[in-house]
């Protein structure tokens, strides 16, 4: 089978060349021709050697996601529903903002992590994405609002791994992928502008300080480890302690000085004043100095299986209040694209064929949460 040239990050593609006798600089016009001008057809490359260009089609693709769906939100926000097989979909979102453009991508299909406030989760794990399908979906959606805006300017000024999956749990796909984002022969995107979202995978937050240190996000949700327990089942292997150790290891190598902590919303869950006092308590008293933060309080998106119910405005108001006054800067996320379920933790993939994915989240349903997580941890020790 022919290579996609998707799966490549520079160097990749450098290697990829070199096998074909070719030096390093004609991995950067092909690098420049797939990823900053879009284009999919190797005879359309005009300033790659002749015999390259002969040669590339019989060893080489270039090869996106399938469209299954497109929808549009009132807000602007775009929601696409890409095919990657067997079965599966993942879904990109693309919400438009006055001094930006983000691309929220996908790491997997599905999501092995459980918690309980997020639809994709309650889905459960198909496989991890490609590096090529990891790409593919700000390749898609950056040349392909590029053809609609008729301009040639970068759209996608921002992209954040906070779609489907735990990106960290597909660590060696998702650092080649972080690569082509950031590479000036690229996407040209800054460190400061790629944040990778993760729900606490310690081991893999150390690596990419190392491999590959964008900005964090990290999936915080509850001030004790007995609440996080319940909501976010991977915290019985990874607590609280070690999570918020692993945070402040992580800030040397950041592009920004602070950790973000996201924390959805939940009525008469984890938004109580006592609750937010734990959590100031948890944040400014950590290892004896606190955890350098920015607090992100995201409004619950229902679904039905959830059991949850979105916390009242005036409830996330008080709890943001409580934070801000303590001296931990917090802000409320805008909830944007929840007409198209396209909003935070509204990401499940719908396929074409809903009987059998209907019956295929019947089945994996039926599995506890310590099952799906003791998988995760699985994959997580062998990629370590």
């Amino acid at each position: 089978m022919t290579a996609n040239l998707l799966d490549y990050d520079l160097e990749g593609l450098a290697a990829f060349c070199e096998r074909l006798g070719h030096k390093r600089f004609r991995a950067v016009q092909l690098f420049r021709w797939i990823h900053q001008k879009g284009v999919a057809r190797f005879e359309d490359m005009t300033d790659l050697a002749r015999d390259l260009r002969e040669r590339l089609p019989t060893v080489a693709r270039i090869q996106g996601l399938p469209v299954l769906a497109e929808q549009a939100s009132a807000d602007g926000t775009i929601k696409w529903l890409f095919d990657v097989g067997d079965g599966n979909a993942v879904e990109a979102v693309y919400i438009p903002e006055d001094d930006r453009g983000t691309l929220c991508v996908s790491s997997q299909a599905g999501c092995a992590i459980g918690c309980r406030f997020c639809s994709t989760g309650h889905q459960g794990f198909s496989r991890n994405l490609t590096t090529g399908e990891i790409v593919a979906q700000l390749w898609y959606a950056e040349h392909e609002l590029r053809r609609r805006r008729g301009t040639g300017e970068r759209v996608i000024s921002n992209v954040v791994m906070m779609g489907m999956g735990e990106p960290l749990q597909n660590y060696h796909a998702l650092v080649p992928a972080l690569r082509v984002m950031l590479d000036d022969h690229g996407y040209g995107l800054s460190r400061r502008r790629v944040t990778v979202s993760t729900s606490g995978v310690v081991p893999m937050m150390e690596r990419l300080a190392q491999d590959c240190p964008v900005a964090l996000a990290v999936s915080l949700h509850a001030p004790s480890d007995a609440l996080r327990d319940e909501l976010v089942p991977l915290n019985r292997k990874y607590p609280l302690r070690e999570l918020l150790d692993a945070c402040l290891a992580y800030l040397p190598a950041a592009p920004r000085d602070f950790i973000t902590f996201e924390y959805c919303m939940l009525d008469g869950i984890n938004d109580t004043p006592q609750h937010a006092q734990e959590l100031i308590a948890l944040l400014r008293g950590h290892a004896g100095r606190g955890v350098p933060c920015k607090l992100n309080l995201i409004p619950f998106n229902p679904f039905p299986a959830s059991g949850l119910k979105r916390s009242p405005r005036a409830a996330v108001k008080a709890f943001a209040d409580q934070l801000n006054a303590a001296g931990i800067v917090t802000t409320i996320r805008k909830t944007r694209g929840d007409d198209i379920d396209a909003a935070c933790g509204q990401l499940a993939g719908d396929v074409l064929d809903r009987t059998r994915a209907a019956e295929r989240l019947a089945r994996r349903r039926e599995r506890l949460a310590v099952v799906r997580v003791h998988r995760a941890e699985r994959t997580v020790e062998g990629q370590a």
